[in-house]
């Protein structure tokens, strides 16, 4: 299950429990709809409560990510998780976001306010 919030051009999603291709699919028509109109855009994925993700959850954020390559400015990740950590480092190949892992959510948010010249 997700939650999501939108403000500006900035998404901000939380995952509880198992991270699905339903929830993916949620998030993916909401970024669909910000890119259109506030490109580029945002991404806060607070990923602290995941359980897991689905297989076809992975294929569909690889496909999505690589069509969308330009459209994300920056994607900050809330994770405490080695394993999601390296998967947020190997999603910068499909992406020109700038993306930062982060603990602290207040940290994660600061930094995607913060002018991006500095």
């Amino acid at each position: 299950m997700i939650s999501t919030d939108h403000t500006g051009s900035l998404i901000a999603v939380t995952v509880f429990g198992e991270f699905t291709l339903a929830d993916y699919r949620e998030f993916e028509e909401l970024a669909d709809y910000k890119i259109k109109f506030e490109a580029p855009i945002d991404l806060l994925f607070d990923l602290r409560e995941m359980a897991g993700f689905t297989i076809d959850l992975a294929v569909e954020e690889i496909r999505h990510s690589r069509q969308h390559a330009h459209d994300f400015r920056r994607i900050a990740i809330l994770t405490d998780d080695q394993w999601v950590t390296w998967s947020a480092w190997l999603s910068q190949f499909f992406v020109d976001a700038d993306v930062q892992v982060f603990d602290n959510e207040e940290e994660a948010r600061q930094w995607l306010e913060a002018d991006p010249a500095t």
